[in-house]
């Protein structure tokens, strides 16, 4: 009896034990109300916005309010979220408060912003309906993620204006907020969305990794990823299922077309025409999609997390990964703090290889409490809430607890010179930077699912075969023939994504997008084979 005694005793200590040594918890604090939004923000962010934005409201409105935030996953998971929950919502509107009977037309119908004249008369009072209505998915505020979704979220309807350019309109300038930046957009015109912290994406590296691979030179652009020494030491997110992700890949798009369009001004005496752009985008499409290709091949893993890459680098996993830039700055930071000292990682950004984009920040139709969802999206882009984007914690208006290491998109934040000293990032001046990658959209915006799809097709899907035929082609002394059909992009060419690729990938039945995908990826798993077969002929 004395030896279970003391069993149970000590059974009963450990349990008890985490809860007995627990640091008190603070009450929590009665709100008069709930603020819900939905982010693919991180702790540290939604952390120091949550306190920062109770402080701003309490001292305006003498009233408390609670930040709930909904985080499912990353910003694609979140436009399928929203898309699920407003058609269950309107359909229960239309069926139950209008009486009107539901059917697939009005399903597919009611977000459609691209609606043609002849559509059924029905279809078009639904989406009607809906933009007259305050049908609601329940949340107030999307929070974070790329433009492309914003502004496909804003065509659909999903979206409302506030009127934050009417009572702010000195913050939309191009002194302050400029509409357009280097090609990319950074805040609708109608008030709908807008962009709120400035993004660039580049290369984490390990400095310890590197030189156990005998690289001597840090990668500077992305085409450094290609090198065979980099082989299984790559670490990078899906595209399909990170917008930042797809952003990168986009760029490496955009900077090879514009180097192809340089090359063939040059031959043709510097005259453009629509028929030499036309063939530069078509030229500079495949190479890099060839680029991508190699970088995949050169991959550890495909991963879902954009989150991952940055703290495998870090721990020597793998020597290099691509990342947003705070992602990538803020694990340097992280790391170097943790040990003694030493800094092992770089982040760098390729130059003329990425642009300055935006996370923007939008009211949601229907929301709960758009009035104290409004004034949050004024405190984000308020001189105070930008502060907390790049200033170190603990100084005069700067984040309590998390060094966030983004950049505030307003750009007279930056002509505070005097605030140099409390600045995470000091040197950064994104708008100064004559080294940016100009965008045009016009190349590549309208296809950017499509883009991601087929990159993910390309390298994600079939990566076993692609690893398989680039281990050979390595081993081989790098053969051109097999380098050929390993990179052949006839498959997933320009023309044929913008056309029966895009058609199949946007067909209502979803079956067209499976057979597209099993087209694509059984094309590619042949090329590999092929390709492999070649280079170990060569040898």
């Amino acid at each position: 009896m004395g030896k279970r005694t003391i069993i149970i005793g000590a059974l009963v200590a450990i349990i008890a034990l985490p809860f007995i040594l627990r640091p008190k918890q603070p009450a929590l604090e009665k709100s008069d109300v709930t603020l819900v939004v939905i982010t693919p923000h991180n702790e540290a962010i939604r952390s120091e916005y949550g306190r920062g934005f109770r402080n701003w409201y309490r001292q305006r409105t003498g009233k408390t309010v609670l930040l709930e935030w909904r985080v499912i996953g990353g910003t694609s998971d979140i436009t399928r979220f929203l898309e699920a929950e407003y058609i269950a919502a309107f359909k229960n509107y239309w069926s139950g408060k209008l009486g009107r009977a539901w059917n697939a037309e009005i399903q597919t119908g009611f977000t459609n912003p691209k609606l043609k004249a002849d559509a059924p008369a029905v279809v078009q009072e639904a989406r009607k309906a809906f933009l007259e209505s305050s049908v609601s998915c329940g949340i107030d505020l999307f929070y974070g993620g790329g433009s492309f979704d914003f502004i496909r979220q804003a065509q659909a309807g999903r979206l409302v204006a506030t009127p934050l350019l009417q009572t702010h309109a000195d913050w939309f300038t191009d002194a302050v907020i400029p509409q357009k930046f280097a090609g990319e957009t950074y805040w609708d015109t109608k008030g709908r969305w807008f962009g709120n912290v400035l993004s660039t994406y580049g290369i984490l590296y390990n400095k310890d990794a590197l030189a156990r691979l005998g690289i001597t030179q840090p990668p500077s652009q992305w085409d450094d990823l290609t090198d065979p020494k980099y082989r299984g030491e790559i670490a990078l997110s899906d595209p399909t299922k990170s917008s930042s992700m797809a952003k990168a890949f986009e760029n490496v798009l955009q900077q090879n077309i514009q180097r192809r369009l340089a090359v063939l001004l040059a031959a043709a005496g510097g005259e453009k025409t629509p028929a030499l752009e036309a063939q530069a985008v078509r030229e500079g499409w495949a190479a890099g999609l060839q680029i991508i290709q190699r970088i995949g091949a050169n991959a550890r893993y495909f991963t879902d997390s954009s989150q991952k890459p940055p703290i495998d680098v870090s721990q020597g996993d793998c020597a290099a990964g691509i990342s947003i830039d705070f992602y990538g700055r803020a694990q340097a930071e992280v790391t170097e703090h943790r040990g003694d000292g030493t800094v092992r990682l770089g982040f760098v950004t390729p130059r003329g290889g990425t642009v300055s984009s935006v996370d923007p920040i939008a009211l949601l139709r229907g929301a709960p409490n758009r009035e104290v969802a409004e004034a949050f999206i004024e405190y984000t882009l308020s001189m105070e809430g930008q502060k907390l984007w790049n200033l170190k914690p603990g100084t005069p208006g700067g984040p309590v607890r998390f060094a966030l290491r983004r950049l505030p998109i307003r750009q007279d934040f930056y002509a505070h010179r005097e605030w140099d000293g409390y600045r995470s990032d000091p040197d950064a001046a994104p708008y100064a930077d004559e080294e940016h990658l100009i965008s045009h959209p016009e190349w590549t915006g309208s296809i950017f699912r499509e883009m991601a799809f087929v990159i993910g097709a390309m390298s994600l899907d079939t990566h076993d075969e692609l690893v398989t035929a680039w281990r050979e082609i390595i081993a081989a002394g790098m053969p051109p023939q097999a380098l050929a059909r390993m990179g052949d992009m006839s498959v997933i060419s320009y023309d044929r994504t913008t056309g029966v690729i895009r058609q199949a990938f946007n067909s209502k039945d979803k079956v067209d997008e499976l057979r597209i995908a099993n087209e694509i990826g059984g094309a590619f798993r042949k090329q590999y084979r092929e390709a492999a077969e070649l280079a170990r002929a060569g040898k």
